[in-house]
């Protein structure tokens, strides 16, 4: 009986519980990208985004089987006619439309970005952020709608184990296939971001290991239409003007930090970065102590040529220009001859292919 009011609303309560945690964990992603002036960020557990945005993709892949699981229990009452009874049933039927609408379309953007592709000519992250919220107005307005059914649903009990005469299905054995089916994709798709589970991530647009010195790239030099000149120099702009060329920055005291690159795409993998500190940089541009960064790539095609690091990360120790990768020198793909690398932070402010520091007030 897959089309039973007390299925939809098990269905309706993890899907409830998902939108929720992805909004949180999206919001975090959004807001380190993005902050508010008033904005702190955490730079330990240096793990923290990893997870944060491992949960954010992994549920979000989790909500499609839900999604559609929690639509074909509903379908009959879809199409219902006549299609207003009334201003209450009205009003039940516009907030469905809006949900199902932007709520399938949330989720089929945010799978489409994890494979980087984009049929659209618009900014995905600005309109994944708004359409979140969309989401969840919808979803609390239909729970607000749905209430009474849901209460008296709960204080009815359990309903017989009989079969749907139109599909064979019982309540226990739909919500089972439902299950399996959402576990199976999570679990061929996770490992992208939890490692010890690569081996069976066979769904996933990335795979741990593979790439360059080990590690998946994002955007090749080629894509970013980088060229690194022979005569490249870090400049750093601040009260006291700085340069500094490879073998220069090679002469500061080396530093080893075993971080996480996180992308926003999904995946993750810990590495051995080596370099300079950034503080140790900012040091030498004579940079205040609460100095943020303004860090300029190479970079000439695509977006994050420029990222902004605010105090916390610019002066925490672990914050490095990078220009060793589990003991060798940066291969192109991972930002030759400097990128930055920083604990918990989206890869795409781990900026590759940096030649310019700019302190800022």
């Amino acid at each position: 009986m897959p089309h039973h009011p007390r299925v939809a609303t098990v269905i309706g309560r993890l899907l409830i519980a998902g939108f929720l945690l992805c909004l949180v964990t999206g919001l975090y992603s959004h807001y380190l990208q993005d902050p508010l002036p008033w904005q702190v960020f955490p730079t330990r557990p240096v793990w923290l985004y990893r997870v944060s945005h491992g949960l954010h993709v992994a549920t979000g892949t989790a909500l499609i089987p839900l999604l559609l699981a929690k639509l074909w229990t509903v379908y009959p009452r879809l199409f219902a006619w006549p299609p207003l009874t009334s201003l209450r049933h009205g009003l039940e039927r516009a907030s469905v439309a809006l949900l199902v609408s932007s709520a399938v379309l949330q989720l089929f953007m945010g799978l489409l970005n994890t494979w980087k592709w984009y049929p659209w000519p618009f900014s995905f992250r600005t309109v994944h952020f708004w359409l979140a919220w969309v989401v969840v107005g919808a979803l609390l307005i239909h729970v607000a709608v749905k209430l009474p059914l849901i209460v008296r649903y709960r204080r009815t009990g359990r309903p017989r184990r009989v079969r749907d005469p139109g599909t064979g299905w019982t309540r226990r054995g739909f919500l089972t296939a439902v299950g399996a089916t959402t576990a199976a994709v999570t679990v061929t798709t996770v490992g992208q971001a939890f490692t010890p589970l690569g081996p069976l991530a066979l769904l996933a647009p990335r795979q741990p290991g593979v790439g360059p010195q080990g590690l998946p790239v994002n955007r090749t030099a080629a894509q970013a239409a980088v060229t690194v000149p022979d005569d490249w120099r870090l400049e750093i702009v601040g009260a006291t003007p700085a340069s500094f060329d490879l073998a220069a920055l090679r002469a500061f005291p080396q530093h080893d930090a075993d971080l996480p690159i996180s992308c926003v795409e999904g995946w993750s993998q810990s590495a051995r970065w080596s370099g300079v500190r950034v503080r140790d940089l900012l040091d030498a541009a004579d940079a205040p102590p609460g100095a943020a960064l303004r860090v300029v790539s190479l970079q000439t095609r695509g977006s994050y040529a420029v990222s902004h690091m605010t105090p916390e990360f610019t002066r925490d120790p672990l914050s490095l220009l990078a220009l060793r990768l589990d003991g060798e020198v940066l291969h192109i793909e991972h930002g030759y001859p400097a990128r930055i690398i920083t604990a918990a932070r989206p890869g795409v402010l781990q900026t590759k292919w940096v030649y310019r520091l700019e302190v800022l007030p």
